[in-house]
């Protein structure tokens, strides 16, 4: 480039750059161009994996404490219903029970909603 930027179609000398001239430099150009982009998209794509790694260790975290959560507190309700109501052990099975159905119904429909939405799930 040795017009200095001024970008007003001549060379250093004076004179106007030739068609074959002008192809090389658009050629150049295109190469540099590309080189650019191909790293920028190896990049972002290093970010993505790094993003989706991420993603998915915290929908397994939520996942997993929303059936721990479940039993949690369908043991809780069935022990307190055992403690004040004297009906041991049965409060205890039964509400475990519970709440392990419950929990597993709230996991299927928070992992079939992030299916939905996850990665290669087409743009609504």
């Amino acid at each position: 480039m040795s017009n200095g930027g001024t970008g007003d179609g001549h060379d250093g000398a004076g004179k106007r750059p030739s068609e074959a001239e002008l192809a090389a430099r658009l050629e150049r150009l295109g190469r540099k161009i590309d080189l650019l982009q191909g790293k920028e998209k190896s990049g972002q794509a290093a970010g993505d994996q790094g993003s989706e790694s991420a993603g998915g260790y915290a929908q397994a975290a939520r996942l997993s404490s929303e059936f721990v959560g479940g039993v949690l507190v369908g043991g809780g309700i069935g022990w307190l219903l055992d403690r004040f109501l004297g009906i041991s052990p049965w409060g205890m099975i039964v509400f475990v029970l519970l709440g392990f159905a419950a929990a597993v119904l709230n996991v299927m429909r928070a992992a079939a909603k992030a299916g939905e939405s996850g990665p290669g799930a087409p743009d609504r």
